[in-house]
């Protein structure tokens, strides 16, 4: 056989010509060859008819370079590349070919839309990085752990005002809880942990990263080196009252599975809500719940075991009290307290020097004293000093004028031996 010839064979085509030639040279029988190939003996002897008959090219598949009967038609290919440019610019392969089908009704495969956005210069292949970290096993529990963490974006695509996606996702089956807020802050991060917790309960630890909102960069103080303690974030302290294990990472890496949740939806969550002209925070919000739960059914993956770490929020529980900034405040004599400039008035009688103030989620402020919530009125107006009167205006401390014979007053002795008047 040529060499031009060989180049034309596939692999699977040159170990078939190798079996055809040892049952032309008497050392194969055409049902020890169809054991090899898994042909049948009938197709057997049609290709070593051919090859008696064309030599080596007789091998060669017939369909060989001719396009095939299962094509899709040239007209149905230009109608999806001009959807895709029209509609679909900057989706991704696969992205755009679920929405051919769910908007458009046109079912094809993801890789043959692939090849023709490739064949037309509307995409291009992407190289797969090679991954250099070391793979951590996910939970095998549900609950066991949550990763949390805020993704800063143009969610809305300049349609509405700059918006912030907290997430949750769980270690062991990958499912998503997510809400958009104004910010990344604790209160944000308070009102969203209630909503997973009211919806799956408390999981055994939640992995953060070390933004401020999280971990707290304070000194320790006095009582706090005393007691053996670390300055704790408003978010930790709520958590660690609700018996809650807080996890930080040291990088962006270790906590790779919501990082890559973000890369995800940047890319197919920001496209669906452009399709549904969503320009507000609130019906970005209202759109989530419907998203989140095709979403999960697709991409949730089975854990390794069955068993649902979240436990139940205890009994007697006040969760609105916990998820809150808590404060220690000063009571003055006149039993005021101030707090974020805003004077209160405590309106029962207490006897202590420090009262602690609940800013809650919904915007309320609470204040108590030994696990008792006090009752206050807000002092819009500070009262004004009150003026001195005349009679204590003339009374000033005069300046001490010393008498003539005060030793200040007399002759100073000089080096010399003479005197200074």
């Amino acid at each position: 056989m040529g060499s031009k010839d060989i180049l034309k064979m596939r692999k699977k085509e040159l170990h078939r010509y190798h079996i055809i030639r040892k049952i032309l040279g008497k050392e194969l029988t055409q049902r020890e060859a169809s054991r090899i190939t898994g042909l049948s003996e009938r197709h057997i002897r049609r290709v070593v008819k051919r090859v008696r008959e064309e030599g080596e090219v007789g091998i060669i598949h017939r369909a060989r370079g001719k396009p095939s009967n299962r094509r899709f038609s040239e007209t149905l290919k230009l109608k999806v590349i001009g959807l895709y440019q029209h509609k679909y610019p900057d989706f991704g392969p696969t992205l755009a070919n679920e929405k051919l089908q769910e908007l458009d009704g046109i079912c094809i495969g993801a890789q043959t839309l692939r090849n023709w956005l490739m064949e037309a210069g509307e995409w291009q292949a992407q190289r797969k990085r090679k991954a250099h970290r070391q793979w951590r096993e996910r939970r095998a529990c549900v609950g066991e752990m949550v990763q949390l963490d805020g993704s800063h974006h143009d969610w809305l695509e300049e349609r509405g005002p700059e918006l912030v996606l907290l997430s949750y996702i769980d270690d062991a089956t990958s499912r998503v809880f997510s809400r958009f807020y104004e910010y990344e802050g604790t209160l944000p991060a308070m009102e969203s942990f209630k909503r997973y917790i009211k919806r799956y309960g408390l999981p055994v630890s939640v992995y953060l990263d070390k933004h401020t909102t999280y971990k707290s960069n304070a000194k320790p103080t006095v009582e706090e080196l005393l007691a053996g303690r670390k300055p704790m974030s408003q978010f930790e302290r709520a958590l660690a009252d609700l018996g809650v294990d807080v996890i930080h990472a040291h990088s962006p890496q270790a906590k790779g599975r919501v990082e890559r949740l973000f890369r995800t939806l940047q890319d197919r969550l920001i496209k669906e809500m452009r399709l549904q002209g969503v320009s507000t925070r609130a019906e970005a919000n209202r759109m989530l719940g419907s998203y989140l739960g095709n979403f999960n059914r697709r991409f949730c993956v089975i854990p390794a075991k069955a068993t649902d770490m979240h436990r139940p929020i205890p009994e007697g529980v006040d969760v609105d009290a916990i998820l809150s900034i808590q404060e220690k405040r000063v009571l003055r004599k006149d039993r005021t307290v101030a707090h974020n400039c805003v004077l209160y008035q405590i309106l029962d009688p207490v006897i202590t020097q420090q009262v602690v103030v609940e800013e809650r989620i919904n915007g309320t402020v609470k204040i108590r004293c030994d696990g008792k919530y006090l009752r206050y009125r807000k002092i819009t107006q500070r009262p004004k000093a009150l003026g001195k009167s005349p009679a204590q205006n003339q009374k000033r401390k005069q300046s001490y004028k010393p008498p003539k014979d005060h030793p200040w007053r007399g002759p100073c002795v000089v080096q010399d031996g003479g005197t200074n008047p």
